[in-house]
């Protein structure tokens, strides 16, 4: 049987008096690939970061690789679980590298600079981002595109087994979407890892999730992404006309 890496029991998670989810179970286990699903203001940020440990859930039972949350010290949990939140701040000057650092500091003792694995490791991350060549340069003067990119390297630095991520694909080009949701989904699916992605585009979530989490009307729905996501269902959940496409590799939506 494969190990549950997150499990959730019970889950009632709110936020400012708006109903998330009630009584939700959860198990996320190794190699699979979640989408959470929902229109704006449904909560899946709030229940991105509840799955996390960010915050806590108003009532039920939170494990991390069999472990409650309370149990772990934040540099465990960091070494456990990565977050990319949906926006990217930079409060003070750092280059690229030293940003993609950050990711290493949950493998080190407090007062350790990083080594020379750690700079190969921020450098093969930057290389997996399409990245190379942009070390030395200020994050305040990279695109959208590329600071996303800067923090999916630095998320790959820190080597987590459990990637939670917020809108990943947000400022990327198509071909960036694409070819970086191919290779994490691969390295999910080649180690025992496991991914959850908030994600809007529906195709996407179709394209590397098996598994979804649909948030709708104070309500979460879990379960395999063949039963879940199909037009009837995504009609309901976005309040709009959805068709079902097929091609050579599977399921797309279009709206009628």
């Amino acid at each position: 049987m494969t190990a549950s890496l997150l499990v959730a029991r019970d889950l009632d998670v709110t936020i400012a008096g708006h109903r998330v989810c009630h009584g939700l179970d959860l198990d996320i286990a190794s190699g699979e690939c979640w989408a959470i699903l929902g229109r704006n203001g449904a909560g899946k940020t709030t229940l991105l970061h509840t799955l996390a440990g960010l915050r806590p859930p108003d009532k039920g039972k939170l494990e991390l690789f069999a472990h409650p949350f309370t149990t772990l010290t934040r540099r465990e949990l960091a070494r456990l679980r990565g977050i990319l939140p949906q926006d990217d701040i930079d409060p003070f000057s750092a280059t690229v590298l030293e940003t993609v650092l950050v990711g290493r500091h949950p493998h080190l003792s407090r007062w350790q600079w990083e080594g020379a694995d750690d700079i190969r490791i921020a450098r093969e991350a930057l290389s997996m981002t399409d990245m190379t060549g942009t070390e030395a340069r200020d994050v305040a003067t990279l695109s959208g595109g590329e600071r996303r990119r800067a923090a999916l390297a630095a998320l790959l630095a820190q080597a987590p087994r459990l990637f939670l991520l917020d809108e990943p694909a947000s400022h990327l080009d198509l071909s960036h979407q694409l070819a970086l949701l191919d290779r994490l989904v691969a390295l999910v699916r080649s180690h025992a890892k496991a991914l959850v992605m908030v994600v809007h585009d529906v195709n996407l979530a179709v394209r590397y999730c098996d598994r979804a989490l649909l948030l709708c009307d104070g309500e979460a729905v879990a379960g395999p992404a063949k039963e879940l996501l199909t037009a009837g269902r995504l009609s309901q959940l976005y309040g709009v006309s959805l068709q079902e496409l097929q091609t050579a590799r599977g399921s797309v939506f279009m709206p009628r």
